[in-house]
Order: C-alpha cells, then sequence, then structure tokens
C-alpha cells in the first residue's frame, strides 16, 4: 500500500530525525543514559542516511530509495524494541514505541521510486 510520494518521505525524514533528537528533552528523559541516546543515535542516522538517499531530497543520492525503506523499517524496529532491549522499559517506552512503529509505518507506504527523475 504504497500512499506516500518520495518526496514527502524525505520531508517526514528530516523532521523525524530532527525530532528524534530532541524527543528525550521535549519529553524528559534526558538523563544521560539509553533511554536519551537511542532516539538521538537514531535522529542522527535517520538524517545521514537521508542526506545520500537517492530521492529528491538527497543530496549524495547513493542510497537506493528501498535500501532507504528497508533501513527506515530496521531503525524503526530497532527504535520499538529498544527500550526491552536497553531494560529501559520501566522508565519510559511509549515514545520510542510510537515513534518506531511510526518509522515502519512510513516505510511500507511509501513508494520505492522517486516520483520524478533525480537532479
Amino acid at each position: 500500500m504504497q500512499i506516500i510520494p518520495t518526496r514527502v518521505h524525505g520531508i517526514l525524514d528530516y523532521a523525524m530525525g530532527l525530532l528524534l533528537i530532541v524527543l528525550p528533552w521535549l519529553l524528559g528523559f534526558a538523563d544521560g543514559q539509553a533511554a536519551q541516546w537511542v532516539p538521538v543515535i537514531v535522529g542522527l542516522a535517520v538524517i545521514v542516511y537521508s542526506l545520500f538517499t537517492d530521492y529528491e531530497l538527497g543530496l549524495v543520492r547513493l542510497i537506493p530509495m528501498p535500501v532507504h525503506l528497508g533501513i527506515d523499517a530496521l531503525g524503526g524496529l530497532f527504535l520499538a524494541a529498544s527500550p526491552w532491549l536497553f531494560g529501559f522499559s520501566s522508565q519510559v517506552f511509549w515514545p520510542h514505541l510510537i515513534f518506531g512503529i511510526l518509522e515502519i509505518g512510513a516505510a511500507l507506504c511509501t513508494y520505492r521510486r522517486p516520483q520524478r527523475a533525480p537532479a
């Protein structure tokens, strides 16, 4: 069910990356532990691999869109599972779970090819 154009996905990528980076401070779990650093690192990774993706908002365009979407899905799975993987689920888990599921959903619902030829 591909309903998200790659251009919109690109906007969502950069917005999600920035949001994940600031999320621990916005929601009050910036304590220097794994709960804080997992979304920050995932957010930074999203921005970096988005810059290298072959779609409308990529700068270097080395990563094919299907590979990018696979990375999104794996990153979303990692983010969603991280509270249990790193043992902080008793402290906080909803933000990680929700944003992980959103990442997976975006990966599953995005077109596999850019809608127009890359520049």
